[in-house]
């Protein structure tokens, strides 16, 4: 479809590329190169030395003063008929593209392909070989070639791209980066089914391929083309042409979810250090940036490893520098959508625009980004380490700026007009995960980051209540991962005050522990005397409600035994879904009931234990009133107890009589007793 190498256009012929002119003074076979010097091969003797770079070409005036204005204005300025030398190394394209433009001026055949076409441009354009001095010049011939052959393959298109990073400003200038960002956008968004894969997926080759090797690897009429068949060819380009092609295709109206893969891809080959973590990952990165650089021939290198190992050519600034500029020209082309990307290449991302102090505008800008979908994230993203020179290991600052942009995206959706409109939309925003659900899962997130963070000696209090605190009450249905956070800070710092530990249990709500985390909090030395004797409390009460519940379902059972056979008799009636759901309700109640069973025996065990506490502490009240003055008033007592028998026997039996008649009236009562 975009191979075009072998059609003819417009019934013009370019020689299939090959560029040649009848007219010239001067014949010759061709060029000599020697050394670091060219001479034409004539028995003609040079009379012009010109010099590119570190390259002599020993040639003659009159074929480049036919061909050149550039050359025609030097020997005017210079009025010195008699010159024979010039310099030009400011000229485009080097020594090659010079060497392509003498052999035109001399009507040798130059092959113009992919690879040198844009160089070859920008030094006709420099020498200025217009159409006022010869028809069909080079700028002329330069220039069908790119609008009629090369725009019309994407293979070619991307090969001139890349060939434009050594020629700025002159491909700039010359539309030459415009024109191949539009075609090559132009060819992503069109329709797939007529890509020819020798074109897309492999590595670059710098000469055409001909039609035999296009023939033989073009696919079948049945393959399907996958829609990232683009990244891996565009993934190739620098930095700056790869912003000009995602911002075309954008204009093209290419859908944001695979622009924000394409993105996510050439960040991968471009910072390896994102994806990938560690010596191998650095190894890689620099494999890639080394085969980068050589196809390219520039000094652009890509890779984390840079700026941790360093370079012998170029100094470890420079490299981070490059990469700075990277990751800011990622963050400016991301779109606008939600999902696009993932939150955890956000974060990702995030961590090294901290790390290489990326402007703080677009650091601000990706916070808002990771806002959006926190609820995506994971612990291992979210645990970047404080490259500010702060006083924790953790950037918990940042986690806090994350948790607020959150908040404030989800009150922005709750009050927006167009999430009320739509009253179908709650599943599309739980299956995206901004529904209810999604600060459930950020509560759980936090949770976990918390107790991770807390084993920081250096995490201050307050930071830990503000982020704590953050998320409203609603968030969290069971406090279980909050009261390990806590558990884990207070053997972080065991130096904490008994108003600080107070404080810090003040962000739990002891009523949301589960049955495990109350057993554990009521046997934990590290809280508070008072939060235990809070969490006993809650948990007693839910033991009470609890058996409450469980007497009122039994006197319903009993009421509502007539009606079993009728709900039978219902349930034959029900479609099987139905049915299915009733025998799963069914079993969630078996399952509640066992465990209210299990809850009733645990209680009374726990109030058995209790009676038996209680009558020992009585007996040990009871030895300790017996003192050394009682024993000794009784051994009075005994010396008169012979004179005045007679008397206390009857005022004895008639305060026996008494006791008994209290005893029958009021019967025992217990003193520990709770029901």
């Amino acid at each position: 479809m975009w191979d075009s190498e072998t059609e003819s256009v417009g019934g013009r012929d370019y020689g299939n590329g090959v560029l040649s002119s009848s007219k010239h003074s001067v014949k010759t076979d061709g060029f000599e190169l020697k050394g670091s010097s060219w001479f034409v091969a004539t028995d003609i003797p040079s009379d012009l030395l010109v010099q590119v770079g570190d390259v002599n070409f020993h040639l003659h005036k009159y074929p480049l003063l036919s061909r050149s204005g550039k050359i025609n204005r030097v020997m005017y300025e210079l009025r010195d008929p008699d010159l024979s030398k010039m310099a030009l190394d400011d000229l485009p394209g080097g020594p090659e593209a010079f060497e392509l433009a003498a052999k035109f001026c001399y009507g040798i055949a130059v092959d113009l392909t992919a690879a040198n076409i844009s160089g070859l441009r920008c030094a006709a354009e420099y020498l200025e070989m217009t159409e006022d001095l010869e028809e069909g010049n080079l700028i002329f011939k330069t220039e069908a070639f790119l609008s009629y052959v090369v725009l019309s393959s994407w293979r070619d298109s991307i090969v001139v791209l890349k060939s434009c990073e050594k020629l700025s400003p002159w491909a700039e200038n010359l539309q030459i980066v415009r024109r191949c960002s539009e075609s090559i956008a132009w060819k992503a968004c069109a329709n797939p089914k007529g890509i020819r894969w020798a074109y897309t997926g492999k590595p670059l080759k710098v000469s055409s391929p001909s039609w035999n090797e296009m023939k033989d690897s073009s696919p079948s009429k049945n393959q399907q083309v996958p829609p990232d068949w683009w990244f891996e060819d565009v993934s190739i380009l620098r930095i700056d042409h790869f912003v000009r092609v995602i911002t075309a295709i954008k204009v093209k109206g290419m859908r944001f979810e695979l622009i924000g893969a394409a993105i996510m891809h050439y960040a991968s080959k471009w910072l390896p250090g994102l994806i990938n973590d560690g010596a191998a990952a650095a190894d890689e990165g620099s494999n890639s940036s080394n085969s980068n650089t050589s196809n390219s021939g520039s000094s652009w290198k890509g890779g984390l490893h840079l700026i941790v190992a360093g370079n012998k050519d170029e100094p470890p600034t420079v490299q981070a520098k490059d990469q700075r500029m990277i990751i800011e020209s990622l963050i400016s082309i991301i779109p606008p959508q939600k999902d696009s990307v993932s939150c955890s290449f956000l974060l990702r991302l995030l961590r090294m625009a901290n790390m290489l102090k990326v402007a703080p505008a677009l650091v601000t800008e990706l916070e808002k980004r990771v806002g959006m979908q926190f609820e995506q994230a994971t612990l291992a993203d979210l645990l970047i380490p404080s490259y500010n020179k702060s006083e924790t290991m953790y950037d918990v600052d940042l986690v806090q700026r994350l948790l607020e942009h959150f908040l404030v995206q989800e009150q922005t959706d709750i009050s927006s007009p167009s999430q009320q409109s739509f009253p179908g939309k709650h599943y599309d925003d739980i299956q995206r995960g901004t529904g209810p659900n999604a600060k459930m899962r950020v509560a759980r997130l936090v949770d976990s980051y918390l107790t991770e963070v807390s084993r920081d000696r250096s995490l201050s209090l307050t930071k830990f209540q503000v982020l704590a605190e953050a998320l409203p009450d609603s968030a969290r249905i069971c406090d279980d991962g909050l009261y390990r956070a806590i558990d884990s800070y207070l053997k972080a710092h065991p130096t904490l005050s008994e108003h600080e530990r107070k404080r810090l249990c003040r962000v739990m709500d002891c009523q949301k522990l589960s049955i495990d985390a109350c057993m554990h909090a009521a046997q934990n030395e590290r809280l508070p005397l008072r939060v235990v004797v809070q969490v006993l409390f809650s948990e007693q009460v839910k033991i009470s409600n609890a058996l409450a519940t469980s007497s009122l379902k039994e006197a319903g059972e009993s009421q509502y035994q007539p009606m079993v056979s009728n709900r039978k008799t219902l349930l034959e009636g029900t479609p099987q879904s139905f049915q299915e759901g009733w025998a799963a309700a069914k079993k969630d109640i078996n399952t509640v009931k066992f465990e209210l069973e299990s809850v009733k025996a645990k209680y009374l065990e726990l109030q058995n234990d209790m009676d038996n506490l209680q009558r020992q502490f009585d007996k040990m009240s009871k030895q300790k009133q017996t003192s050394a003055w009682s024993s000794g008033w009784k051994k009075l007592s005994k010396l008169t107890k012979t004179t005045n028998l007679e008397n206390q026997h009857s005022i004895g039996t008639e305060h026996q009589a008494a006791a008994d008649q209290q005893n029958r009236k009021t019967p025992r009562r217990w003193r520990n007793s709770i029901s």
